[in-house]
């Protein structure tokens, strides 16, 4: 799992796109950030402080990973959002062994922030660290209780630690959604239609399975 992690962007968006999983995730982590628009946001230095690299590390993995970290949470902050970070700063400033220094040059024009989801992103991806790596184990143990609540512990007889069966039940989630968002948006016949059509399908996989046996 840790593996794939690394080297599929699929498989951590599977992950950084279940919600329950990531709530559990930020839970268990408890690195500590400033509350900026709404959620709690990491600078550079934190997020090398925390993974215990330099900062240049992690400017090689935003410049590798640049539109992925884009699209989970990192973003540039210029003029005004930057004036009003730095208000937020002043206003709640950390200064930790855990987090680093939030001290920031008044003179640069822009900052990069991570959100949570930006930096369990970079977590995902970060060979370089001996913390990541153990991060990214703490997630598969959450990802596997998760998938355990969901399924009333169904899964306990099963090899848990197959990354296979995690990241192919969290594509079956997604698919499950947008089937049930499809039915919801297209299929006007109320509430009775969610039952029919997935006895439908799973009457038809049941017939190609037949099929294909025979």
């Amino acid at each position: 799992m840790d593996k794939q992690l690394t080297n599929s962007n699929i498989d951590r968006q599977n992950i950084l796109n279940n919600q329950y999983a990531m709530n559990e995730i930020e839970k268990a982590v408890g690195i500590k950030g400033i509350l900026f628009e709404g959620s709690y946001r990491f600078t550079k230095q934190q997020i090398a402080a925390f993974f215990e690299v330099d900062s240049r590390t992690i400017e090689r993995y935003l410049k590798r990973f640049k539109d992925e970290l884009t699209i989970n949470g990192y973003d540039i902050l210029r003029a005004k959002r930057l004036k009003d970070y730095k208000l937020a700063i002043e206003k709640e400033y950390v200064s930790d062994i855990d987090v680093g220094d939030l001290i920031i040059d008044p003179k640069i024009p822009s900052i990069g922030v991570f959100d949570f989801r930006s930096f369990l992103n970079i977590g995902m991806v970060l060979t370089d660290s001996e913390v990541a790596k153990e991060m990214r184990s703490t997630i598969l143990d959450i990802v596997i209780d998760t998938i355990n609540k969901k399924t009333g512990g169904g899964t306990k007889y099963i090899n848990q630690r197959d990354s296979n069966f995690v990241l192919t039940y969290f594509k079956n989630e997604n698919y499950r959604q947008a089937f049930t968002n499809a039915l919801r948006d297209y299929v006007d016949m109320g509430n009775f239609k969610y039952p029919l059509y997935t006895d439908k399908i799973y009457k038809r996989k049941l017939s190609l399975q037949s099929f294909m046996m025979n």
